[in-house]
């Protein structure tokens, strides 16, 4: 049965923590990444680790590092380092001490989140401005997966668990600012808003109306954004087959015929596959299946994540769409994830074997992912 506690304690967070070392000396000594650069990378897989968390130690570890060495995520290891870093993370620390503070000092907490809210969104519009930052969207998707599907996880335990816990404000207002802040960096964000929406109705929590006006105010400006930038009157009108016949294969915009073409559902699961072998794509659809066995909550709400991003990678065909596809690949991981706990679970309950610790052997055979998946960078095999 998942952990189902919504408080982190020391324990929860090492793994995390020891999953973005890693990924941090493998950027920084195998990438030759920048430190500021190979650091916001890292805490991109922390994030990843901490939804993966309810998993166990190992295997949160494993699916971070799963993300950190796809290649998707890898491309963005390497080059220069920009010109605001710095100013990027004194922003970061600027609006961590401004949130201690607020909470800290606050009578009510929510107050306090509202200021951390408006800082936080102020300083990124004076100093970051709208980037369309890769990334920030990685490591802003890591983190809302973190939050929803750990809400999820307090509010909608399995029968046999606990009382439920509550969706609380940590979750539902924490996720809203990332939502924001990942639409300003890049509209496409506002595929996750859906997923979030639904996780949110799910959870049975009540929020103000000013909390909803104001998701739908961010996904008007998000779909506006959208429509702004990938969107194109001569080339929405076009058939696959006249693209494909007029060679023009990647093009910036979207197709509306796009997700009629069957190979364009084909080359779907070959990013996939591409990204964690053909393993990788079973373990998914596997996760998927116990999820809805398990938590159907968590489940529909991922699947509804992952089906937004892939419809837009049916539509879409520019030439940096696996990258732009990245959050359909996190969710991917977390059902990776699952399905390997599930066979770890069936196995310490399996009257063949019989041992409490007989799940180590799930880990250590998913250990072999990111293992082949670093051989493969290094151009070992």
């Amino acid at each position: 049965m998942i952990d189902r506690s919504h408080l982190p304690s020391l324990r929860d967070w090492l793994p995390a923590l020891s999953a973005a070392f890693l990924a941090w000396l493998v950027f920084l000594i195998v990438g030759q990444t920048p430190l500021i650069r190979a650091s916001g990378m890292a805490l991109a897989v922390m994030g990843m680790a901490l939804a993966l968390r309810s998993m166990g130690p190992a295997l949160s570890v494993i699916g971070g590092l799963a993300l950190a060495l796809s290649p998707s995520f890898w491309i963005q290891t390497g080059g220069a380092e920009s010109l605001n870093a710095l100013e990027v993370v004194a922003a970061l620390v600027a609006v961590t001490l401004v949130g201690v503070i607020a909470v800290r000092f606050s009578h009510k907490p929510l107050i306090g989140i509202g200021i951390i809210v408006v800082v936080f969104v102020a300083l990124f519009l004076s100093v970051i401005g709208t980037p369309r930052s890769l990334r920030l969207t990685t490591l802003l998707t890591a983190w809302s997966l973190f939050l929803l599907i750990d809400g999820l996880l307090v509010s909608n335990p399995r029968a046999d668990a606990p009382l439920p816990g509550t969706f609380g404000p940590q979750h539902s207002y924490g996720l809203l600012l990332l939502l924001v802040l990942g639409v300003l960096n890049d509209p496409l964000f506002t595929l996750l808003i859906p997923a979030a929406a639904l996780g949110f109705f799910l959870a049975k929590q009540r929020l103000a109306p000013v909390f909803w006006i104001a998701l739908l105010a961010l996904v008007i400006f998000g779909v506006t954004g959208i429509i702004n930038t990938y969107y194109s009157d001569y080339f929405w009108n076009l058939t696959t087959d006249r693209i494909v016949y007029s060679g023009a294969r990647h093009i910036p915009f979207l197709v509306a015929d796009g997700w009629r073409e069957p190979l364009r559902w084909i080359g779907l699961s070959e990013l996939i596959i591409q990204q964690f072998t053909w393993a990788g794509l079973a373990l998914g659809i596997l996760g998927l299946a116990r999820f809805a066995r398990w938590y159907p909550f968590v489940g529909v709400v991922t699947m509804i994540a992952f089906g937004s991003y892939a419809l837009f990678g049916l539509s879409y065909f520019g030439e940096d769409r696996p990258v732009l596809m990245l959050p359909l690949l996190m969710v991917q991981i977390v059902w990776m994830t699952y399905a390997v706990y599930t066979f770890g679970q069936w196995l310490t309950k399996s009257r063949f074997t019989n041992q409490p610790r007989a799940n180590w052997f799930a880990a250590a055979a998913f250990t072999l992912l990111p293992l082949f998946m670093l051989l493969r960078i290094v151009g070992a095999i």
